[in-house]
């Protein structure tokens, strides 16, 4: 018999998208913010169009080899728990390291504000980790968590 944190592992997958998903939406509100801040710094300069191409073009690389796999790796991860808890929706490691980045990129961002380069840099270092994080939900869709009719395995529920 399960705790009163217990949940079923599709919810708890349920949850890691949800995460996952987050991440995307604020992390293209911050990049399409400094990208405001750099084109109203240097109008119509080349590197305020180039940089979100480039973001994206680097975002889908990353689905490809890192945040695909990851993600599938996490749900078979979650599949496999015997009894999930809604704080097991990735690992310890992941959410320190997760932790570590929001720090760090929210620092990035604080000191990119009025150089011009840094912005960009920022831009590009956003978009590519939101279309990253976007285009590997896939994972989600394909395992059919986050679909009204979703797979009924023993694994997921």
């Amino acid at each position: 018999m399960g705790s009163i944190f217990s949940m079923s592992h599709r919810t708890l997958m349920v949850l890691a998208a949800m995460v996952w998903l987050s991440g995307v939406v604020v992390l293209a509100i911050k990049g399409n913010s400094l990208l405001q801040e750099a084109m109203s710094m240097k109008p119509g300069h080349y590197w305020s169009w180039l940089a979100p191409l480039l973001g994206f073009t680097i975002g889908l690389v990353k689905i490809r080899y890192i945040f695909g796999p990851s993600c599938r790796r996490n749900l078979d991860r979650i599949a496999q728990l015997p009894d999930p808890k809604p704080w097991q929706c990735y690992r310890t490691g992941f959410i320190i390291f997760l932790i570590a980045m929001i720090i760090l990129g929210t620092t990035l961002s604080r000191m990119s504000h009025g150089n011009y380069p840094f912005l960009i840099g920022m831009v590009i270092l956003d978009f590519s980790l939101a279309t990253a994080l976007l285009g590997s939900s896939y994972v989600f869709w394909q395992q059919k968590i986050l679909s009204p009719n979703p797979k009924t395995t023993p694994e997921t529920d």
